[in-house]
């Protein structure tokens, strides 16, 4: 079992002092999670969703961080491969680069972004963008290998070229899919990558994901393999706060969670442009053992908040009550649980929106002292 840490550079305050902020407090996370002991810091690459996610140039961030530490991995989760955004050519040798400066810790996820918004400011239709992803994915790993590429595709040509550097890693790092709907976790199987999926559903939802993973996995022909390195690993998001006050951690994480599907429903639903102030007090007051309901653009969501008979927290879509929010005991059994479900790596995710820095770094130390120990 990996124990990772995944960011967005998720904001309220979109300014550039509020920007100047969340990096410099996601550079001091990644430090602190190389000291606790995490296995890997992944970064998301988007462009052009304020608020949700400012994490724009992740090679940038990632490069620096492989520079301040020299154990923790070093994840891009992932590089979209729009080729106006980012050309295979670019993508192989920034790959390489990064792998060589960090000694061998680079992982490599891809994938096409998840917004119109972003396809569009590239000049894309988001939903013609799948065969193209899909040219570039196959040739970024023939970059690594071969002395000189050449290629006449039918969205992408590239004249006989030797590609440098190549990567410290043989053949290649290892090669992940961002998975966010189950034809892309068939499509990761059958393609022998690993799996990035989002967990906000809880445990029962990863479950099924991993069915559909590993059913893929075993049934794959190798004639689609993508790259030289075939791995079988599913990471599932858990969005997480951990302090000693369990009822403050639920309400700062549920809080934060509730901004993060806000600001995501504003840009891939259409949803109103999220503002914690309107929300953010009823939270509070309404406490964490309550049904709470969220009017969005095209549905009303409910967040049951009262545990089970087990004292567990149930879940319902990605404003899922259903988390490690609470204390240690809350962590390491949730963790059983996305563990029980097939996960292989738990993304931890506690850059949301609302959560303030000194959440973040606690709910850090305490899986590093506790929960990480827990399971090894």
């Amino acid at each position: 079992m990996r124990f990772s840490l995944i960011v967005e550079a998720q904001i309220v305050d979109a300014s550039p002092r509020g920007e100047r902020q969340v990096f410099e407090e996601l550079v001091e996370q990644a430090l602190l999670a190389e000291q606790l002991g995490f296995d890997v810091i992944w970064a998301v690459e988007h462009t052009s969703l304020t608020h949700y996610a400012h994490m724009s140039a992740p090679e940038t961030f990632l490069a620096y961080v492989a520079g301040k530490t020299s154990r923790i991995g070093i994840g891009h989760g992932v590089v979209c491969l729009m080729p106006a955004m980012n050309h295979p050519i670019k993508v192989a040798e920034r790959i390489a680069t990064l792998d060589i400066l960090s000694k061998g810790r680079l992982h490599f996820g891809v994938g096409k972004g998840g917004s119109q918004q972003e396809a569009g400011a590239y000049g894309y239709d988001l939903k013609q963008l799948q065969p193209i992803i899909d040219e570039a994915m196959y040739l970024i790993p023939k970059m690594f290998v071969q002395d000189e590429i050449e290629h006449n595709g039918p969205h992408i040509n590239i004249p006989a070229r030797p590609i440098h550097p190549k990567p410290y890693q043989a053949p290649h790092p290892p090669m992940y899919l961002a998975c966010t709907n189950l034809d892309t976790l068939a499509r990761a199987g059958n393609r022998g990558l690993g799996a990035l999926v989002l967990g906000f559903g809880g445990p029962e939802e990863v479950a099924k994901k991993n069915k559909i993973y590993r059913d893929a996995w075993a049934s794959r022909d190798p004639a689609d393999q993508v790259g030289y390195r075939p791995i079988q690993h599913l990471a599932a998001l858990c969005p997480t706060i951990v302090l000693d006050d369990a009822a403050k951690a639920r309400e700062i994480g549920i809080r934060g969670q509730r901004y993060f599907y806000e600001s995501l429903n504003y840009w891939y639903g259409g949803g109103p442009r999220p503002d914690p102030e309107t929300w953010g007090d009823e939270l509070v007051e309404e406490g964490t053992d309550t049904i709470i309901t969220t009017k969005l653009a095209s549905e009303t969501v409910t967040m049951d908040l009262r545990p089970d008979e087990n004292g567990r927290r149930p879940s319902e879509g990605i404003l899922s009550a259903k988390n490690a929010y609470g204390s240690v005991a809350d962590c390491i059994d949730y963790v059983e649980q996305l563990a029980a479900a097939g996960a292989d790596e738990i993304l931890f995710m506690t850059n949301m929106g609302t959560v303030p820095q000194w959440a973040q770094l606690e709910t850090l130390r305490k899986i590093g002292t506790h929960v990480i120990p827990h399971f090894r």
